[in-house]
């Protein structure tokens, strides 16, 4: 064999294994108050993945509190302020208060049970739905039948409408308040203007219907279809998920904080 193709086939093996790392998903052990966690990280959202091995390395997430518990819907941690017991808070806090721009993978990645999130501020303050650097979400959400999922999506649909029209009714208001107190025709006339036109700005630019991917994960598996396409996914969850089910099941008040302790007790990345 000539040094050349010893060459070539050296390169060859190289870029194969190259290959073959690349490919291979990252591993994350939880280590949580009420048993482990096994996630793994997207390649294809690089930006996320990097950012919470990062963290994870560092130890941010080491000692912090699941803060936000809804149930049928989501698990969610990251708060740097919030440790077990008042434990003093170590993280330099500042230093995280930027954010990651977002990796919406729709339709490849959804919102279905076990999925890993970014959380992130809503479009009003943050319109190109850039994700926060340290909070993110385990989906626990909950199942559907074909016919609740029909009904959610037209549940969606008037919720879309509503926002519109209370755009333009807040556009209209001094012109509505002028009128309701001067002249009640004009002022019923002008609000059933208003109506029609977020009724034809939403008929012409409808939710995205429920695609077959979307119907048979949510009527098998369930999650939180009305969140697809809203927040970056770069992980799912490979183990544990009684555990997220336990931690999902502990009681809260009123402003979706549990009422007891649960909190990671260490992340590790699998190398």
């Amino acid at each position: 064999m000539t040094k050349r193709l010893l060459y070539v086939l050296a390169i060859t093996l190289l870029t194969a294994a190259c290959q073959e790392k690349g490919e291979r998903e990252t591993e994350v052990l939880i280590e949580t108050s009420v048993g482990d966690i096994e996630v793994r990280l997207f390649n294809d959202t690089p930006l996320h993945r990097d950012n919470f091995i990062r963290l994870a390395k560092e130890g941010y997430f080491d000692g912090i509190m699941w803060h936000r518990i809804v149930p049928g819907l989501i698990i969610q941690t990251g708060d740097p302020t919030l440790k077990p017991g008042n434990a003093p808070v170590t993280a330099d806090t500042a230093a995280l208060h930027y954010t990651i721009p977002q990796e919406i993978r729709f339709p490849k990645y959804i919102h279905r049970r076990g999925m890993l999130a970014a959380a992130r501020q809503p479009d009003a303050q943050n319109p190109k739905k850039a994700s926060s650097a340290t909070q993110w979400y385990i989906v626990t959400g909950e199942k559907y039948t074909q016919e609740s999922l029909s009904e959610f999506y037209q549940t969606l649909y008037q919720e879309a409408v509503n926002m519109h029209w209370r755009k333009l009714q807040n556009q209209h208001a001094r012109r509505l308040e002028r009128l309701e107190q001067n002249d009640k025709d004009a002022y019923y006339e002008l609000q059933d203007s208003i109506l029609t036109v977020a009724e034809t700005v939403v008929a012409n630019h409808p939710p995205r219907p429920f695609n077959e991917q979307q119907r048979r994960a949510y009527t098998t598996d369930g999650g939180c279809p009305h969140l697809d396409g809203e927040y970056t996914i770069f992980g799912q969850v490979v183990k544990g998920m009684n555990i997220v089910d336990k931690i999902e099941k502990t009681p809260t008040d009123e402003f979706e904080r549990p009422l007891r302790e649960v909190y990671i007790k260490k992340v590790t990345i699998k190398e």
